[in-house]
């Protein structure tokens, strides 16, 4: 395990924050930049393609009336953890986005498939996304904050296109880390077959009701306790750290998150492989790394060291008084 004593970024956001830094310009120069990015915010485009495949899902997941059964609830709720807890909590943000650990890479790439399952896009896209969240948090350039609306938060942000996510250009610039890796960029292309595959395994096993519930019901329920980190964990909750942006740590998000609610102590220290930071915080995320390391199959786990803990929280404590 690395305990980590000095409050760090972690390089990749650093270089997010180097790369975007705009050149030296003109006064003129800023004022056509600053205009050009008011009428860019101002006519968001949709992202049709996202939009007709989220919202197809909302609708698709209504089926749910007609094709319950308790062993379709227990898919759905083994699936809604192993999508949204090890795809995307473990793999695309605490692996890929932090490295706030390590692992051999047959373990990576499967947990990137795993989390191409959750249809939030590829493990570039998602990481893409994250990285610039993290560089601008609640400010501009970031994706996803309240700052720019509850709604746009938690969801909307999904349905327009963002650029410096979706092209290959803004891929390699944000993380090009894993754009270096072939077999990376093969399942960002094509993070959609994972999900026709299972869809057809789950017909077969146990009908369309297997399918609404371990598909459509799964997906609206993996997508808004996600969403709920980008929005309610930055409007409500308790604020333990000083950080810069809005974060808040709140409990409720962290239960259907695996972890991820205790979304401030995360900002504060976005290298950590843990961030319920309190005995009481719970975070079984952290336990599956504990997990993987117990087996030789993480290393290099990385947390903050008590006396960083101590010294952040104490400067915190000034800041307030």
């Amino acid at each position: 395990m690395s305990i980590i004593t000095e409050n760090t970024q972690a390089p990749t956001i650093e270089e997010v924050k180097n790369i975007d830094i705009p050149p030296v310009s003109s006064p003129l120069d800023d004022l056509r930049k600053r205009s050009a990015q008011a009428k860019l915010k101002a006519k968001r485009e949709i992202d049709w393609v996202a939009s007709l495949f989220i919202i197809g899902v909302h609708i698709a997941s209504f089926a749910a009336f007609f094709t319950f059964s308790w062993n379709a609830l227990l898919v759905m709720l083994i699936l809604h953890w192993i999508t949204g807890g090890v795809g995307i909590t473990l793999g695309y943000h605490r692996l890929l986005t932090h490295r706030s650990f390590k692992t051999v890479k047959p373990i990576e790439y499967l947990l990137s498939i795993i989390g191409c399952l959750a249809c939030q896009g590829g493990p570039l896209s998602w990481v893409t996304a994250h990285r610039l969240h993290h560089a601008y948090s609640d400010e501009e350039g970031d994706p996803h904050s309240p700052l720019d609306g509850f709604f746009w938060a938690h969801m909307n942000w999904c349905l327009h296109e963002n650029r410096a996510i979706s092209t290959k250009e803004g891929k390699k610039r944000i993380s090009l880390d894993l754009y270096q890796d072939p077999l990376h960029r093969i399942l960002d292309k094509g993070h959609i077959v994972w999900t026709l595959l299972l869809a057809t395994g789950l017909y077969l096993w146990g009908g369309w009701s297997f399918v609404v519930w371990g598909i459509f019901v799964r997906l609206v329920l993996v997508y808004h306790c996600t969403w709920l980190v980008n929005s309610a964990a930055h409007v409500w909750g308790y604020r333990t750290y000083a950080t810069a942006d809005k974060s808040t740590n709140l409990w409720w998000v962290a239960l259907l998150t695996y972890g991820e609610g205790w979304h401030n102590n995360h900002h504060a220290f976005q290298f950590s492989a843990r961030h319920g930071m309190k005995w009481w915080e719970i975070d079984t995320t952290y336990w599956m790394i504990k997990f993987l390391e117990y087996f030789g199959l993480a290393s290099a786990v990385k947390i903050p060291s008590k006396y960083l803990l101590d010294t952040t929280y104490a400067r915190n404590q000034r800041i307030q008084n």
